[in-house]
C-alpha cells in the first residue's frame, strides 16, 4: 500500500450526472467555484449555491473571491461591526456576484441549465449524491428542487455572533437588552441595509454598551463605538485574562492599550451573569441605567448587549446526513487532510497519524486553557499577510509529509472554511480560501482519474491527490477609527492608516466589480 494519498475512487450515481455542486457563496465557496469553472471538462457544470442574492461583505472578505494581492493589502477587518455602528457605508457590505463563467439562474431553471450557474436558494438537506433546495424569498411559489451531483464543496461556514447575524440564527437570549426589534432578512441587500440601519439607531440610542467577548469581533466593536461616540460608556468584558488569546501575548497589550486610549473599561477574567438580564430596575427611558452583573458580583451599565463570544459551525446538514461526520464536542466537520469529509469505512478504522495526534493533544491542551467561551477570530478578521502571488498555502507545494492511506464514505464530499476541523487552521477567511483551493484542484484530479484524460490542455496533474498544511496565524484588528495592530510572520505592529470604509472599494474591485463609484455601490 502506498504511503501517500491516492485519487480516491469516485463512488458514482449509477448515472453520473457531471456535475459539482459548491455549497454556500463566501471566501471559500467563491475561490471553489471559480477555480472550478475554469478547470473543469467540456461536458462538467459547476453550481454554485447561495441564500443570498449578493455577496455579503461581513468582513472586506467573507463573501468575496480574492487573490493573493487582495488579501495581501486588505487584512480582513470586520465590516459588519463598523457598518452596524457607522451610518452611511451600510451600503458597501453587499456586493453583486460577479464570477467569471458563472451565470445567475432561478430554481425553477436550474434542472435545464447546461453551463456553469449561481442560484439564490436555501439548502435544506445534502445526502451523499443529491442535496434538496428550497426557495428563501417570502411568497415563492417555486416548490423545492432535489438536484444530484457526483461532487460537492461544502463551504456554508459558520453562524456569527449575533450582532453581525443577519439570518438571526441564535436564540435565547440576544444581543440586546432594547426592545425593539431586528428586521427579517431574506437574503437582499435592501433587507441586509435596514437591518444594519436599525442597528445604528440601536447604538446610538444607548447610554452604556456592554461588549462581552474579547476577540477580534468584540475589539472591533468595542473600539468603534468608543471611538463614533465618545460620550457613551463602554465595557468589554472578556472571560479570560488576555484579549486575543491565539496570537501573541504582544497582540494583547497592543489591543488593551488601543482600547484604554479610546476610555473604553476592560474587565477581564469575569463571566456575565445572564441571571441578571432579568434585571428591570430600569424601563426604557428611564434616566437610571440598566445594570447588569458579572459572576462575581461586578456590576456594569448596560443599555446595549452586545454578544460577541464565537460562532456556531454551520454543519447541522451534515450531521443530519451521517452523525459520525460531525464531532459532538465541538461541531466541526472531520476532513481528511485532502479535505474530503473523513468518515472512515467500518472495515477501515480511522489511522492515526503523527501530526493528527498532535492536533488532537494540542485541541485539549486548548480546551482546558479557554474553557467553554470561544474567543477566536472568525473568518473575517484574520489574513495571512504578505502571500506572494503563488503562495506556498495555495499550492501544490502544500504537501506535507507522506501519511498512511485513509479511506472515506465520502470521496465526493469536501468541507472547507469555518465548518471544517483542519488541523488546528485559525478560522479565517484566507484559510477558507486556501482550503478551497485545495479541494477544487483534488475534484479536477479525481475527474480526471475518472475520465482518463486530462483536465486542461498543458496541464500535467499529478493524480495523487494534494494535501492541506495549515499557515501560521496571522491577524489584523482595528483599534477605532484609524488605529489597527496586527500579527504577521511571528511580528506584531501598529499602523495609523485606516479609513471609515476600511476601503470597501478593493474589496469591490476583488470581486470583479472594478472602478466603481459611491454612487454604484447603492445598486
Amino acid at each position: 500500500m502506498s504511503i501517500v494519498t491516492k485519487a480516491s475512487h469516485l463512488s458514482a450515481t449509477e448515472v453520473p450526472t457531471k456535475t459539482v455542486v459548491v455549497l454556500g457563496g463566501s471566501y471559500g465557496g467563491s475561490r471553489a467555484a471559480h477555480l472550478l469553472a475554469e478547470g473543469i471538462p467540456q461536458g462538467w457544470k459547476v453550481i454554485l449555491v447561495d441564500r443570498n442574492s449578493y455577496v455579503v461583505l461581513v468582513s472586506d472578505s467573507t463573501d468575496v473571491p480574492l487573490t493573493s494581492e487582495v488579501l495581501r493589502h486588505r487584512n480582513h477587518f470586520y465590516n459588519f461591526s463598523r457598518y452596524a455602528v457607522l451610518a452611511g457605508h451600510e451600503h458597501k457590505a453587499f456586493i453583486p456576484y460577479n464570477i467569471n463563467n458563472i451565470t445567475s439562474s432561478s430554481l425553477s431553471d436550474l434542472p435545464s441549465c447546461t453551463s456553469h450557474v449561481r442560484v439564490q436558494a436555501t439548502i435544506t438537506s445534502i445526502d451523499d449524491h443529491r442535496i434538496t433546495l428550497s426557495p428563501n424569498l417570502p411568497g415563492s411559489q417555486e416548490p423545492d428542487l432535489d438536484l444530484e451531483y457526483d461532487y460537492a464543496i461544502y463551504a456554508l461556514g459558520s453562524h456569527l455572533p449575533q450582532p453581525i447575524d443577519l439570518w438571526n440564527h441564535q436564540k435565547g437570549v440576544k444581543s440586546s437588552l432594547q426592545p425593539s426589534a431586528i428586521s427579517a432578512y431574506g437574503g437582499t441587500k435592501s433587507e441586509g441595509v435596514s437591518s444594519l440601519q436599525e442597528r445604528q439607531k440601536r447604538v446610538e440610542a444607548a447610554r452604556s454598551v456592554l461588549v462581552v467577548g474579547g476577540g477580534a469581533l468584540g475589539i472591533q466593536f468595542a473600539s468603534d463605538i468608543a471611538a463614533i461616540y465618545p460620550q457613551k460608556r463602554v465595557t468589554l468584558l472578556h472571560s479570560r485574562r488576555r484579549l486575543l488569546p491565539k496570537f501573541d501575548e504582544a497582540m494583547h497589550e497592543e489591543a488593551l492599550q488601543g482600547l484604554q486610549e479610546l476610555n473604553v473599561r476592560v474587565v477581564l477574567g469575569e463571566r456575565l451573569d445572564f441571571e441578571s438580564l432579568q434585571n428591570k430596575s430600569a424601563m426604557p427611558g428611564s434616566p437610571e441605567p440598566r445594570v447588569v452583573r458579572t459572576l462575581s458580583g461586578r456590576e456594569i451599565p448596560a443599555d446595549l448587549l452586545l454578544l460577541c463570544t464565537g460562532q456556531t459551525p454551520n454543519t447541522g446538514l451534515l450531521r443530519d446526513m451521517d452523525p459520525r461526520a460531525v464531532s459532538p464536542d465541538t461541531g466541526l466537520a472531520r476532513v481528511l487532510r485532502t479535505m474530503q469529509l473523513c468518515v472512515p469505512p467500518p472495515s477501515e478504522p480511522h489511522k492515526l497519524q503523527a501530526d493528527d495526534v498532535l492536533h488532537y493533544l494540542k485541541k485539549l491542551t486548548l480546551d482546558a486553557e479557554e474553557g467553554s467561551e470561544s474567543s477566536s477570530p472568525s473568518s473575517p478578521t484574520s489574513t495571512h499577510a504578505d502571500i506572494p502571488s503563488t503562495s506556498p498555502l495555495s499550492s501544490t507545494d502544500t504537501l506535507v509529509e507522506p501519511h498512511l492511506y485513509q479511506k472515506t464514505l465520502y470521496p465526493n464530499i469536501f468541507v472547507v472554511g469555518d465548518a471544517a476541523d483542519a488541523f488546528d487552521a485559525i478560522k479565517a477567511g484566507h484559510t477558507s480560501y486556501y482550503q478551497a483551493e485545495v479541494a477544487a484542484r483534488n475534484i479536477l484530479r479525481l475527474i480526471s482519474r475518472n475520465e482518463k484524460a486530462g483536465i486542461m490542455a498543458g496541464d500535467d496533474l499529478d493524480l495523487e491527490l494534494e494535501d492541506y498544511a495549515p499557515g501560521a496565524p496571522a491577524i489584523k484588528v482595528t483599534l477605532g477609527m484609524t488605529k489597527s495592530v496586527y500579527e504577521s510572520n511571528g511580528v506584531v505592529g501598529t499602523k495609523n492608516d485606516g479609513v471609515e470604509d476600511l476601503g470597501v472599494a478593493v474589496m469591490w474591485a476583488a470581486c470583479g466589480m472594478r472602478d466603481v463609484s459611491e454612487e454604484d455601490m447603492f445598486a
